[in-house]
Parts: structure tokens; C-alpha cells; sequence
């Protein structure tokens, strides 16, 4: 595929001196498509026209194609991955391939052998390409066949462990294929975790979608053994010490992205089980417009993030995005005038430009050991990961008032309930009074998929008892799921947040002085014009974003 560059030149979708600049940087190879696409050069589709024109080949645009499930069961999947090509359609006795490389006769005599059919190679774009394959190609067949093998290999050499022999398998054998597989199935399943349970007889193993777990697949028990040591390898942990839970961290490419995953495993009756979350550095790019705050929220989250000093607290259970809210916000505040740290455990997301400390508690390095070094580093901003103990909470509190911004993470269900919490830790109550700007309570609920939402209207003696605000002489139009293949037959594609922003005023800072119940001072910041998490997700289930059941789900 010589002569890309200057056709992408010649056809003014790359300035002569832009490419020029790219060539000297990463040369006129595979690696240049690449540069072009993350630098926003070109787009992958306009790569793609590049191509076609260059080779001679038809461009094909892929964008709201329907395949025929007879005419995808001409390739299977494993070639598709493997040569990153799809049948679109059959005109008698040719099959019509999109291609990444129309050039490429090895797998164009692959699949003239496979379907005995001649072959016309038509160019498509990465990133079509890329939605095919999560919209039509799934691993789960394959997985099922990797099993079985990996299974058949383990009955065949009883007197071999998978452990003694796995850092030698090479990227073929069964059982490096069957994690490589289920990782890359995950990613393309926009999963946040991968559960791998041992049972009594079989392994299961499931992924969290849009914070919902599914079962993916179910095989024999017998390629356990395989399975966790190979993860365990590959995150650098003991794969002789079973006995207690560890923690590791591993990173993939995937589709030119660096991907990492925080691995963790915990001891069961039937084996130790492993959790996977997965780290997609997209995550931490987010700008404000992304984490979709109502107005008034987003305003009195952007003032307190603006002061030059105070805290502010995002708080909710594990996994409802607080640690996306204060990376976000980290984002929105830093820049090269200002010092800014963090301490965390673990470190989630690198981010250029941002001094990052990783708690290690064997080391001594714990939240509050670290707070003290960070505040004799000069910080302007401070990011705690989490607030877990007095001492912690106390240096957190005297760092705000000594002119830095701090933001941390609490766990408590609502805003309000954050300051009970810290006076409860040990905190004196006049300094939270003090110290204390803002507080974000929030929740995830799964978004409808915007392709296959139906519209509906709900009767109204059902929303009044719900307490959700309409005029009965005028129902509003609600949405509720169905199901396609863009969404996976769930109905839901993605998660939005739903907040509640408490900002700190004359009266509250009294009653938390005054010991105050959290209910006073529920009701207080309700009076002064705090949005509940519920009320926030009427709204969003009003914009057609969300449903009613899935408000009811995360929030009281």
C-alpha cells in the first residue's frame, strides 16, 4: 500500500505539510494511519477512500449496512478477526468482502477456499469496521470450542500442571487464546469488569455491563487451573500463593489502544475467583458536558471547583463513577500555573501533567503518610482517593483550610450524609463547617439505546404515586427499552449519571457545628435548592436519556 501518503496529499484530505510532519515522526508505514487518525488529520473513512483509489478497489461505506446472517456465516468469525475483513453480501457466485487491505491475497485465498466462492474486495473504514464486528461477530462460540480444548488437554497430561508449562505456551495454545479472547470480547462488550468464578463443577464467567452483571460463558472446570494461572501471570502475581487475596495490574493493546486492567483475586471453596476491571483511558478524558449535570448542578459543582481553597466531596457506593466526576474535574482546574497531586489506591488512570502517588500500605505509604508529603511538595490542588479513617480525613480537612483545593471520595448515600460521616470519623465539626465546599452524591443508571427506544405515555395515577412531576392534562412522552443489535438485546447502550450537588451555606456550616441530625440537614439543603438524586433522574427520564425503572433501581 506504497503511495498512501501522497494520495491522501493529492486528494487534500492531509495538508502537504502535515503529513510531511507525520512521515518524519513515526515514517510512512502502519504506524502513520494511526498518527493520522489520534492526531485528527484524517478520518478513518477518508483513509479508506484513500485506499480504494490508490489500489483500484470499490470504497464501500458501511454506515447503517444490514448483513444477512446467511451471507456473515460464509467467514467465520476467527478469519474475520484474524485478516480484519466482512462479508457484506453474495451476487451469485462471488461474496462481496469489506476490507482494511483489499491487496491482501492470503486471506482473499483463504476465503475463495473456505466458501468456493470468487471474491470482490471492497474497502471500508477502520472504524466501521471495528462497529461490525461488535454488532455482529461475538466470541462466545469460540470461547466454547477453546474450552474444550484446554479441557481435553488437561484430562490428556494429569500428571502436568497448566502452572508448570504456561510461561512457555506460545500465543497459539488453547489457553493464552481463550483469556486473550475473553479480554478482547469484554473490551468490545464496553464491560467494566470480567468475573471468573470457580464452582463445583464449572467456571463462569461474567461480564458487568452498564453496571448490570450478564452471564458470558460456562465451561468445565478443568481449564481453571489454566485460566487463573495464565491471568495471574500476565498481572504479575504468585501463582503459587492461593491461600490469600492479591492484587496485579496488566495492559493490553486493543485496536491501537492501550488498555489496562486492575486484576484482583480472592480465595473460594472452589478456588480462587478473579475479578477484572477494566481501565479505558477514555474514561479519564471526559470534559464537564460529558458527566451531563443539570444547569443549576453543573454551576455549583463549577464554582467550588473554581475556589482557590475548600474541599469537595464526591460520594455513592463502589462504581458510581466518583472517581470519573474528580478526574473530570482535575481536568477542568490543571494546567502548567498550578502543582497538582494525587494520592490514590490504586492509581486508575495516568494522566500527563499530574503528579499521581500510589498508596502502598506494606511500604508504610498509606493515604495519610502520603497527605504528608504531598503537603510539604508545594500543591495548589490535592486529590485524595478515597477519605477511610480519621487520620486521613483530619489532614484532608487542615489542607483545605491551609489554601489548597482538595477532592476526595466518601461512601455514604446522600450529600447531606457526608457530613455526619466525617464528624462521626473523629472530625471536629466546626472544622468540616470550615473547610467544607461542596458536595456531589451520585448514581449510574443504564441510558436507553437510542435506536430502538419506544415511546410511550404512562397513566397518571401511576407517576403521582411515583412522585414524579407532570401535568395530568398533558402526559409526557416516556421511552422504554426494546432491544436491537446495536445494544446487545438489552435496550440500554452506555450510563448516565444522576446528581446531587449540597454546596455549604451559613446554615448548614451552624447545624454541623451543632451536631445536627442528617435528616435537619436534609431538609435544610432542600430548602435552599438542592436537586435529590431522584428528582435529577425524573428529569433525565423526561429528556428520553433514562427510564423510570432504572431511576427506582439506583436511587431512594
Amino acid at each position: 500500500m506504497r503511495g498512501l501518503a501522497q494520495t491522501l496529499v493529492l486528494t487534500g484530505a492531509v495538508r502537504a505539510a502535515d503529513m510531511s510532519a507525520a512521515i518524519a515522526q513515526v515514517g510512512d508505514g502502519p504506524e502513520l494511519q494511526q498518527l493520522l487518525v489520534s492526531s485528527n488529520m484524517a478520518t478513518e473513512a477518508q483513509i479508506a477512500e484513500a485506499v480504494a483509489l490508490q489500489t483500484g478497489h470499490r470504497y464501500y461505506d458501511m454506515t447503517g449496512t444490514d448483513i444477512e446472517p446467511e451471507v456473515l456465516a460464509l467467514v467465520p468469525g476467527t478469519l474475520c478477526r484474524r485478516y480484519q475483513l466482512i462479508p457484506l453480501g453474495r451476487v451469485r457466485d462471488t461474496v462481496i468482502v469489506g476490507m482494511l487491505d483489499p491487496t491482501d491475497i492470503i486471506a482473499i485465498d483463504d476465503i475463495t477456499s473456505i466458501t468456493d466462492l470468487q471474491v470482490e474486495a471492497v474497502v471500508v473504514a477502520g472504524d466501521a469496521l471495528r462497529q461490525t464486528f461488535e454488532r455482529y461477530l461475538r466470541s462466545d462460540e469460540e470461547l466454547s470450542d477453546l474450552s474444550e480444548q484446554i479441557g481435553e488437554s488437561a484430562d490428556s497430561t494429569p500428571g502436568i500442571t497448566f502452572t508448570e508449562v504456561l510461561e512457555e505456551q506460545d500465543a497459539d495454545a488453547p489457553v493464552v487464546r481463550f483469556v486473550n479472547l475473553l479480554i478482547t470480547q469484554a473490551i468490545n462488550d464496553r464491560a467494566s469488569d470480567i468475573h471468573i468464578e470457580p464452582g463445583e463443577y464449572e467456571l463462569a464467567v461474567r461480564f458487568r455491563i452498564d453496571g448490570v452483571l450478564h452471564d458470558m460463558q460456562r465451561a468445565d472446570r478443568n481449564i481453571q487451573d489454566g485460566v487463573i494461572s495464565r491471568l495471574k501471570i500476565m498481572s504479575s502475581i504468585d501463582i503459587a500463593e492461593r491461600r490469600k487475596p492479591q492484587d496485579g495490574r496488566l495492559s493490553v493493546l486493543h485496536e491501537g489502544r492501550q488498555i489496562d486492567l486492575r486484576v484482583a483475586t480472592l480465595p473460594t471453596v472452589w478456588g480462587e475467583k478473579i475479578v477484572m476491571r477494566i481501565l479505558d483511558n477514555s474514561g479519564q478524558s471526559m470534559a464537564m458536558s460529558d458527566l451531563r449535570f443539570s444547569a443549576s448542578n453543573e454551576e455549583r459543582f463549577r464554582a467550588a471547583i473554581s475556589r482557590p481553597h475548600g474541599m469537595v466531596l464526591a460520594t455513592g457506593p463502589t462504581g458510581s463513577g466518583k472517581s470519573t466526576t474528580l478526574y473530570t474535574a482535575l481536568r477542568t482546574v490543571a494546567n502548567r500555573r498550578i502543582n497538582v497531586i494525587t494520592v490514590e489506591d490504586p492509581v486508575e488512570y495516568r494522566i500527563p501533567g499530574i503528579n499521581q502517588v500510589q498508596v502502598n500500605n506494606r511500604a508504610g505509604l498509606t493515604f495519610a503518610a502520603a497527605l504528608r508529603s504531598i503537603l510539604r511538595s508545594d500543591p495548589d490542588v490535592v486529590l485524595v482517593g478515597e477519605i477511610r479513617d480519621q487520620e486521613t480525613a483530619v489532614i484532608s480537612i487542615e489542607a483545605a483550610l491551609t489554601g489548597h483545593l482538595v477532592l476526595s471520595t466518601l461512601h455514604t448515600n446522600d450529600a447531606p450524609s457526608a457530613l455526619t460521616r466525617l464528624t462521626e470519623i473523629g472530625t471536629e465539626p466546626f472544622l468540616v463547617a470550615t473547610a467544607l465546599s461542596a458536595v456531589v452524591a451520585q448514581r449510574l443508571a443504564r441510558r436507553l439505546c437510542l435506536r430502538c427506544r419506544a415511546a410511550y405515555t404512562e397513566p397518571s395515577d401511576v407517576l403521582q404515586a411515583l412522585g414524579f412531576p407532570h401535568d395530568p392534562d398533558d402526559l409526557p412522552e416516556l421511552y422504554r427499552p426494546v432491544g436491537c443489535t446495536a445494544c446487545s438485546g438489552t435496550g440500554y447502550r452506555g450510563r448516565i449519571g444522576l446528581h446531587e450537588v449540597m454546596t455549604m451555606t451559613d446554615e448548614l456550616e451552624q447545624l454541623v457545628v451543632t451536631r445536627a441530625t442528617g435528616t435537619e440537614m436534609r431538609q435544610v439543603a432542600l430548602e435552599q435548592g438542592m436537586t435529590t438524586l431522584r428528582e435529577d433522574g425524573w428529569s433525565k427520564v423526561a429528556q428520553g436519556l433514562t427510564t423510570i425503572e432504572e431511576v427506582l433501581r439506583v436511587s431512594l
